[in-house]
């Protein structure tokens, strides 16, 4: 395999989410002010590239996902100014920094949407996606089409003002914005991209990259879901018939000019689909997110339509992301965590006390393993786990969640267990879990904040903070120190090399190697709670590098115990 080098690959990336992470004036809610009193926090971690979650001007209806001005900051976050000073503090420390472009839909806040739906003939009409209504034969009005937002309910809003719909993939408070109209295009690329680059950005994590190009007939969606109303619609949104001629006319108009790094959340997507994005010859990004492994056990079309998983499961998951890089000229991401899923502890390791620090380490360990640029999110690397399931629905915030569980409990008022059940999977596999303040230290509020937070601090911050790991030599936070070490002093390997899974059917330990020429890595991790056998299936000189027990040459692997070796075949 031909290997090309460079920064985006190889770095490490940390996710701040500005409402959770450090509020500086004491309104409970984070700041760019508090970002910037942690960068030599988040520098002594060892990472490359901060990766801020939108901070745009919004309503904050899907916490800042719906925008409405690209080029102002959410006061409650702080100013411009701010925004120059964290540019600028972030370089010195000799980080970069990179933005969500946030360009399938707007805030309907935002003054383009104001002008769209003012009325039919105003310039700005088709900058949105409006359609009539259908009409039934009893002449009852209808949305166009029997689409289903992604966040419930129908993905049409009805307008009185003009008698038409308006679509929104997301919240009603959401529009998607209309890409076939090219003077839109424009106004996004200069407010949204161009604005951002000139300041000094490094790049952008694209949100639903795939989904600005829609089938443009608008037909009815085949029914997935009979009990339901409203269908998925993915296939007329995802991947649609111009996303590809889209990307690389923003490629070729913006950023192309500057040495940026982009990375898709396009979502679900086929090998030969998601190289279309990411292949280097077609100059669309550098990389995207593959989401096999976060949603190992839900259902594509419903998160919270869960079934549980097998390692086996998992361990496929992970081979569909590492592979992704193999005879191609693409490259893929790293990741166990971000702002919309659940905590990897509690999701894939054990939150317990007993065994949450020990699965955590065991965790970062196959992270700084896998093959891909290696993303880490604010509290991942202390061990944050998912919120008590003992809170009720009522300390959730996150539209999503709400939304679902209120459609449920209006289609089943009396049906107590079910309802019980959903709360089990909400509390599971909300995004709620990753949006909890983060727990510096053990004061009021975990140090977050000096006035009462927006969100609830999870009840477990006393156990889980930053100021218990930073001197503590044995913490997760400096095990994930240590791991990124490894990771960068063994690129070749870790970073770029070839994954071999040796024990795909054992569903209690999960071994694999990195080969690269004739180097080779080899890991095992133990998933259980239970002592397994450690065996060394491949010959040759083992020399330990990265473990996360004080006795790693026992010939038996303690609970969720990991190892890394370079091995020397010649031997």
């Amino acid at each position: 395999m031909t290997v090309t080098y460079t920064w985006w690959k190889e770095a490490a990336i940390y996710q701040i989410w500005p409402a959770s992470y450090k509020d500086s004036n004491g309104d409970g809610v984070g700041d760019l002010p508090g970002i910037i009193s942690k960068l030599d926090y988040v520098k002594s971690l060892g990472v490359d590239i901060i990766w801020l979650s939108p901070m745009y001007d919004s309503p904050q209806d899907d916490m800042g996902y719906d925008i409405s001005d690209y080029e102002k900051v959410y006061p409650k976050y702080g100013t411009l100014e701010d925004m120059d000073k964290l540019i600028s503090e972030v370089h010195s420390r000799g980080m970069k920094l990179i933005l969500d472009l946030v360009i399938n839909h707007t805030s309907d806040k935002h003054k383009w949407f104001e002008e769209s739906r003012s009325s039919k003939t105003n310039p700005k009409r088709d900058w949105y996606i409006w359609k009539p209504p259908r009409i039934d034969e009893q002449g009852n009005r209808h949305p166009p089409n029997n689409w289903g937002s992604y966040f419930s309910g129908s993905a049409w809003k009805y307008d009185e003002l003009t008698d038409e719909y308006y679509l929104h993939l997301f919240a009603e408070s959401q529009p998607d914005l209309n890409w076939e109209n090219e003077e839109t295009r424009n106004a996004i690329y200069a407010s949204a991209l161009t604005f951002w680059f000139e300041k000094g950005i490094d790049g952008f994590r694209i949100d639903t990259a795939g989904m600005y190009s829609k089938v443009q007939s608008f037909p009815d969606a085949p029914i997935v879901f009979p009990d339901s109303e409203w269908q998925p619609c993915k296939k007329y949104h995802q991947s649609g018939p111009r996303i590809h001629e889209f990307h690389k006319e923003m490629f070729a108009k913006v950023t192309s000019k500057y040495d940026a790094m982009t990375v898709g959340e396009v979502g679900h997507s086929t090998r030969e689909d998601a190289l279309k994005y990411v292949s280097a010859k077609e100059k669309e990004m550098n990389m995207m997110f593959l989401f096999d492994v976060v949603e190992t056990g839900s259902k594509p079309e419903d998160r919270f339509r869960y079934d549980g998983f097998t390692l086996k499961d998992f361990k496929q998951a992970v081979i569909n992301m590492s592979s992704f890089t193999e005879g191609t000229d693409a490259w893929s991401t790293v990741f166990t965590e971000n702002h919309d899923q659940p905590r990897s502890i509690t999701r894939f390791g054990n939150d317990s006390p007993k065994h949450r620090f020990k699965s955590g380490k065991m965790l970062a360990t196959l992270q700084a393993a896998l093959t891909g640029t290696l993303f880490i999110y604010q509290g991942q690397e202390i061990g944050m786990t998912n919120v008590p399931r003992s809170w009720p629905i009522e300390e959730y915030l996150d539209i999503n969640s709400i939304n679902y569980y209120n459609q449920f409990k209006a289609a089943h008022p009396d049906d107590k267990e079910a309802l019980e059940k959903l709360l089990d999977t909400i509390n599971l596999l909300a995004r709620d879990n990753a949006r909890t303040p983060v727990q510096w230290d053990d004061s009021d509020n975990a140090g977050f904040s000096t006035g009462k937070p927006w969100m609830r601090v999870n009840d477990n911050y006393k156990e889980i903070n930053v100021a218990s790991q930073v001197n503590d030599k044995t913490s997760l936070f400096h095990y994930w120190k240590k791991a990124l070490e490894v990771r960068k002093e063994y690129k070749n390997l870790l970073i770029y090399g070839k994954l071999n899974v040796l024990d795909f059917d054992n569903e209690k330990t999960f071994t694999f190697t990195k080969t690269q020429n004739k180097d080779i890595a080899y890991i095992v991790l133990n998933f259980t709670e239970e002592d397994v056998k450690f065996e060394k299936l491949v010959k040759g000189d083992y020399s330990l590098v990265l473990s996360n027990v004080d006795n790693a040459d026992s010939d038996i692997l303690s609970p969720y115990e990991a190892r890394v070796y370079i091995v020397d075949e010649t031997s």
